[in-house]
């Protein structure tokens, strides 16, 4: 197969940021529990990781094939490897705060290395699309394993216990492993450049791209999407421990059984995107999605478990509203994709910066906005604030749709 070596790295570094990034709905509801966070002090990790991943890739993405993609991807995966080593040691709040930093400024490199990566390995705009829907569902395994990892660590019988932190020694583990084997691949990131340009030039064609009405219209659409998503992502834990009362363990795992159904449904991306309009299939699934609020979320009233509650014996309902999952997760790969290739590869660098960019913000916001509403009215409530920017969401597609129709 084209490409087999670098596509494998690609999907493995991935992975790997998958569990470091999704892991914050884990740490919020474990630093809660170590340190007396609140849940609005907790909430701040989001932002401590998206802000730097949207400074980063604003300051870096015009310029980052001089760097080259694949020193890019070495530098954040031995910054990430360092501090993964040192968190089993942590006896402070702040410390988080620093590792989602450094996770932060290593995944704007990461991400822009490897979306700018598709481009260059793909052959056409279908196998493009392909790409991205099983890029990202596989990030999503990274986030179900992720979530799996983290809950063998947890000792329920003691809400204090840090034996949690012993995760950080596999994780750092992989890193360097993904450094090693990136290492010795090789990537051809000629078709990414401009030669002979100056930095000047770099950042001119890249404010160029605001110029483009369907990418004003997309990056809206990214924020959206990604103020919902990243909702969800991390505040199921907290729901799960709070408002279903499931053990700590168990709702770390629900946060798994929402990446897994996450990665369901971006793997059937990757299938239907070779058959389907990109707009029938994220219209579909945003019109389904804000049903399934509406149909789940009354189930998570009232509910009354046994002491010794499994999920062999859990209510339905603990099954049922992470498979929401399925219908969220096509939406944003189709939506990036779709950009992407209608943008030339010299410039899909500094695309993929607005693509980090808009969705930090966008990510950092729905998880405030939620742990806030979380906090003041309900669990429920905050997620059924979700229906405003999904409504938005679906009339911007559209109106993308239609601009990227226009020749």
């Amino acid at each position: 197969m084209r490409n087999l070596n670098i596509k494998v790295i690609l999907f493995l570094n991935y992975f790997l940021f998958a569990i470091l990034l999704n892991s914050v709905g884990t740490v919020i509801l474990q630093v809660q529990q170590n340190f007396g966070i609140s849940k609005s002090e907790a909430s701040i990790l989001e932002g401590f990781k998206d802000l730097p991943i949207a400074i980063c890739s604003f300051l870096i993405a015009s310029f980052l094939p001089k760097i080259g993609l694949k020193k890019s991807m070495l530098i954040a995966l031995a910054l990430v490897t360092i501090m993964c080593f040192l968190m089993p040691f942590t006896n402070a709040f702040w410390y988080f705060k620093c590792l989602f930093c450094v996770v932060g400024v290593s995944f704007a490199l990461i991400k822009i290395s490897v979306f700018t990566s598709i481009g260059l390995i793909s052959e056409n705009d279908k196998e493009h699309s392909s790409i991205m829907g099983f890029l990202e569902g596989f990030f999503m395994i990274g986030v179900l394993m992720g979530n799996v990892l983290f809950s063998i660590f947890i000792d329920d019988k003691n809400p204090q216990s840090r034996s949690w932190l012993n995760t950080y020694w596999v994780l750092g583990t992989i890193s360097f492993v993904s450094f090693v084997i990136l290492t010795f691949s090789k990537l051809d990131e000629s078709e990414a450049k401009i030669e002979n340009t100056s930095l000047k030039s770099d950042i001119k064609n890249s404010f160029s791209l605001f110029k483009l009405k369907k990418v004003l219209l997309f990056v809206i659409c990214a924020f959206l999407f990604v103020l919902v998503e990243q909702s969800f992502q991390t505040w199921t834990p907290t729901f799960y421990k709070e408002i279903l009362h499931l053990p700590t363990s168990m709702a770390v795992q629900a946060g798994g059984v929402l990446a897994g159904a996450f990665a369901l449904g971006r793997f059937l991306s990757g299938f239907f995107s070779r058959k389907y309009k990109w707009i029938y299939v994220v219209s579909f699934c945003v019109i389904c999605f804000a049903l399934s609020i509406f149909l789940v979320l009354p189930l998570t009233h009232n509910i009354h478990l046994d002491e010794n509650v499994t999920w062999f014996n859990a209510p339905l309902a603990v099954y049922i509203f992470p498979m929401m999952g399925i219908f969220l997760a096509p939406i944003y790969p189709s939506i990036n994709s779709v950009i992407l290739a209608s943008i030339p590869k010299y410039l899909q660098s500094s695309m993929s910066g607005l693509i980090v960019v808009f969705s930090a913000i966008g990510g950092t916001l729905g998880s405030m906005i939620t742990g806030f509403v979380f906090q003041e009215t309900g669990g429920q409530q905050a997620f059924y604030l979700s229906f405003i920017p999904l409504s938005l969401l679906l009339i911007f597609v559209i109106m993308m749709n239609k601009q990227l129709g226009k020749k």
